[in-house]
């Protein structure tokens, strides 16, 4: 559970004034100093991340914030990324001091419920107001300087975290049974990481063990060498989405494949909903401007996917002149109604709410969003048989529909 990637943590977000105790709750809860603690105001500057095994529950990430009250040129953008934390938030805490409840607090609980960001109220400092209540309908009482109800706080974050997660997250887990033969092709190039593999990759090859199916990882110029070399087909072919073309050319035709950026789009977003908007693709006009969304942070390299690639494989495909905008890790545009088309990662980095999230933002100025995987499969006219597992692309657009209706 240690290495539990933190795009598949619950995220736990504090929020409230400055000098309510957010940090001093944290330590508390994970009983040890994880969180820098001062009685000055404003202490937390940035948001903080806290990776954490939250017993019985499991794996979290606590994001420690600033002050929603802070001031100033400076203390107004803390507070603006403090909201913004809010996007991939699976469970909000408010915290607030007992007796203080004021527009700071009442606006907070507005947005969460607004939101629909699951949330509790989290009185602290109880020892100075015992008898005092928040207006608020679902409220806990603790106080982190002397422990008490901290443990019970625990419990209680794990028992709703429980309720919101009753499946956990799976890659393949409908897609393989114990026994099968998944063979993951990796290309080694100049965006491969040395002396490792990339996330996506590592998450795929546990899942498949913890599913009991087997895995077998080659390059792409070694994959017709091993199909010939087995002595049975694979079940499932998973690609890196760079090699689609040469990959299914060297399938045979009843093999089922995909690509790892498309197995990424149904565990944090929405396969069906990344399909249509790949359709957007043939409707491209001169002029358009597309944004390229990263949810990690890298430096560009000489043949970068998202920089160079992709953006030469939509001009060839297209044959209009489009412009490209990218954005990486938390910097998300706020304003994405100039775009015609959103192509956004595989989102490892992302928990899935986050993910969501950005959909939303994209849905609420009817901007179509797809992502890299699927992008790139469409324009090397092989979407069609990369969804074949999944039902293919008429039923996932079914799927759509009838989500519309």
């Amino acid at each position: 559970m240690q290495n539990t990637p933190s795009g598949l943590r619950p995220h736990i977000i504090l929020l409230g004034r400055r000098n309510v105790g957010k940090s001093s709750l944290i330590n508390a809860m994970c009983e040890q100093p994880l969180s820098l603690v001062s009685h000055v105001p404003g202490t937390t500057t940035d948001p903080v991340r806290k990776a954490f095994e939250l017993l019985p529950f499991g794996p979290v990430v606590f994001v420690d914030t600033g002050g929603i009250d802070d001031h100033g040129e400076l203390g107004e953008m803390r507070v603006e990324r403090s909201r913004k934390e809010l996007a991939s938030a699976d469970l909000a805490l408010l915290v607030v001091e007992a007796g203080q409840w004021g527009e700071h607090e009442q606006e907070l609980l507005e947005e969460l419920q607004t939101r629909k960001t699951p949330h509790l109220v989290v009185v602290n400092k109880q020892e100075l107001q015992p008898e005092w209540k928040a207006p608020a309908e679902r409220a806990f009482y603790v106080s982190a300087a002397t422990g008490d109800n901290v443990r019970q706080l625990r419990e209680e974050l794990s028992d709703m975290l429980r309720s919101l997660s009753a499946k956990d997250p799976t890659i393949l887990g409908d897609l393989v049974k114990g026994g099968d033969l998944v063979i993951m092709v990796v290309p080694i190039d100049l965006e491969a990481p040395a002396g490792r593999l990339i996330l996506p990759q590592v998450m795929t090859i546990r899942d498949l063990l913890d599913n009991d199916a087997c895995a077998l990882v080659v390059k792409e110029r070694e994959l017709y060498a091993t199909l010939q070399s087995l002595g049975r087909k694979p079940d499932l072919v998973i690609c890196d989405s760079q090699v689609v073309l040469k990959v299914v050319g060297d399938l045979p035709p009843e093999v089922p494949m995909t690509t790892f950026s498309i197995l990424f789009a149904r565990l944090k977003g929405d396969l069906a909903t990344f399909v249509q908007g790949a359709a957007i693709i043939d409707d491209l006009q001169d002029g358009d401007k597309l944004l390229i969304a990263e949810a990690c942070s890298h430096h560009s390299l000489s043949d970068d996917i998202g920089r160079v690639k992709i953006p030469r494989w939509i001009r060839q495909y297209s044959g209009r002149d489009i412009s490209f905008e990218t954005t990486q890790g938390k910097m998300y545009p706020e304003s994405l109604k100039n775009y015609r088309l959103i192509i956004h990662c595989g989102g490892c980095m992302l928990t899935p709410k986050g993910m969501q999230t950005r959909m939303e933002q994209a849905l609420g100025v009817s901007v179509p969003m797809t992502n890299y995987g699927v992008a790139i499969s469409h324009v090397h006219g092989v979407l069609d048989r990369a969804l074949e597992p999944f039902g293919g692309r008429e039923a996932l657009l079914e799927q759509t529909k009838t989500g519309q209706s």
